[in-house]
């Protein structure tokens, strides 16, 4: 029965996944100061290369997410960038105990959103996308 929405339902998980990605990635350019001191507040070296990075990963793949273009290699990229950012950005285990439940549940959410995308780089986008109309 589920076979027949399989393709819109990966078309809807695409769109979805992109509308995290690509507005954060928009922000991080309005806003490339405060990225980069943000990055390197936690202690990661070379923040301006960083903030670039993660301008590239979340724009850029979310861009090709939204229109299935390398769909595999942007989703594992992303998923990749999600489990690095949740390890730096919400180490629960090292908060202050008023905030570790809070960075818990944003941590876990990483994780959660990088299984989505690990299923996408698995099973590919479907065949409402440019890859299938590529052939790839």
């Amino acid at each position: 029965m589920f076979d027949k929405f399989q393709n819109p339902l990966a078309l809807v998980a695409r769109v979805l996944l992109a509308a995290l990605f690509v507005p954060a990635g928009i922000s991080k350019i309005a806003g490339f100061a405060g990225t980069v001191g943000y990055i390197g507040s936690v202690g990661l070296p070379l923040p301006v290369v960083g903030a670039v990075l993660a301008i590239v990963a979340e724009a850029g793949g979310g861009i090709a997410l939204l229109l299935g273009l390398q769909t595999r290699i942007a989703a594992l990229v992303l998923a990749v960038f999600t489990v690095v950012a949740g390890v730096f950005f919400h180490a629960f285990w090292a908060a202050a105990p008023e905030a570790a439940q809070m960075q818990q549940i944003m941590f876990m959410k990483n994780i959660a959103i990088a299984g989505g995308l690990l299923m996408l780089t698995a099973f590919g986008p479907g065949t409402l996308s440019l890859d299938a109309k590529r052939g790839n």
